[in-house]
């Protein structure tokens, strides 16, 4: 028989252990990890700008989501059988480890490395984009986990970067551990509004960051000049979106036009950017995990196609694919139907593996289908 006692002291330990339960989640979100919301003057920009309104960004054109409960639901249901369906590869992703800080300054570079991160050395500056060197793409360690043979490269491969460009704050594109990891060997961080409270928290030097709305131009150095372009597709590290700005960027430099896309859906913005801009030499575009059910933030391979004759590019190099599954298609889907599709549009499309130099000055440059044989 249960005394009193023993009764109460039930009650107050299952008390206890359902606020703990409870508060958990609360206690998690305020890690560093999560970054933290802009404030005070930084705040005050925000709501300057014509892109913020309702306490939000908002995209050029209306867009919704696109995911309804039901395509939700299917999502997941294919999440938890992803070799069955192909989302991630069975074989290792071949990879090639370059050692960045041994090649010369002086040469014009680009090295890829898997999803959206890639290096560009060029005109004697270097630039990081979007670097995610962590195992995982989720705040959750359990989550969206990196392909085997993918995750070769590190904050310590990385040479000085002049330059560190953030196109949002997705985790597959601010990593929380990566961007700790660079904080000595970044000289200038380039994000979109809100986004450098994430790296104030994280101990970067405001004097370092540099926030950027949408048509917004900054000179670099001589010669060269980032301009923050518009982009069709959403932002948020928590339950809270578009709290900061998204972007994408064209990066001119003494002798080329560079077009990072970061993410996003087709819009109006792309023949923009390619009339005012007239020509871009090599232009990174998301090319992988999308759905029919959200192609106004991610863009399908057919898209990708449209972007590049608005753009007037002379070279697409394809991003946001082979690392992370975080849509519903087979892993190499992107990869096939975009190669098709350029070959229909005579398109110059550029495939090198993860860690295969791109020669940014040799149009003629080969590379091979690495990913045919692979299952």
């Amino acid at each position: 028989m249960i005394t009193k006692k023993r009764l109460k002291k039930i009650m107050i330990t299952t008390i206890i252990i359902i606020t703990i339960i409870l508060l958990s989640p609360v206690f998690y979100m305020h890690l560093p990890l999560f970054g933290q919301e802009a404030s005070g003057t930084r705040l005050e920009r925000m709501e300057k700008s014509p892109n913020y309104r309702d306490g939000q960004f908002h995209n050029l054109s209306p867009t919704n989501m696109m995911v309804d409960n039901k395509g939700m639901r299917e999502m997941m249901a294919r999440k938890f059988s992803e070799k069955k369906h192909g989302l991630r590869p069975t074989d290792s992703i071949p990879a090639i480890k370059t050692d960045l800080k041994a090649i010369a300054k002086d040469r014009d570079i680009s090295i890829w490395f898997g999803h959206s991160s890639y290096y560009i050395q060029i005109d004697g500056k270097r630039f990081l984009v979007d670097p995610v060197f962590s195992k995982h793409a989720s705040p959750i360690p359990l989550f969206i986990s990196a392909f085997e043979g993918t995750n070769i490269y590190s904050a310590d491969d990385m040479p000085e970067i002049d330059y560190l460009l953030i196109t949002h704050d997705h985790y597959d594109h601010l990593d929380f551990t990566t961007i700790k990891e660079l904080k000595g060997k970044v000289k200038l961080v380039i994000c979109g509004l809100g986004v450098g409270a994430h790296f104030e928290r994280w101990g970067y030097d405001n004097e370092k960051i540099v926030e950027m709305d949408w048509n917004e131009s900054q000179k670099l150095s001589e010669g060269f000049v980032i301009n923050a372009t518009p982009s069709r597709h959403f932002s948020g590290r928590s339950l809270k979106r578009n709290s900061t700005l998204w972007l994408s960027y064209v990066l001119q430099t003494p002798t080329m036009n560079l077009f990072l896309s970061g993410d996003g859906g087709y819009d109006k913005h792309f023949a923009e950017i390619g009339k005012r801009f007239g020509k871009i030499d090599l232009a990174f575009l998301e090319t992988g995990q999308y759905n029919e059910k959200w192609k106004f933030i991610h863009s399908l391979p057919s898209q990708v196609a449209l972007e590049s004759k608005d753009l007037n590019a002379t070279r697409v190099l394809p991003i946001h694919w082979a690392k992370f599954a975080l849509a519903d298609h087979p892993w190499k889907e992107p990869i096939e139907k975009l190669s098709e599709i350029s070959r229909e549009n005579n398109i110059k499309l550029i495939t090198p593996m993860i860690g295969e130099i791109v020669d940014l000055k040799n149009e003629s440059q080969e590379f091979s289908a690495w990913w045919v044989n692979l299952k």
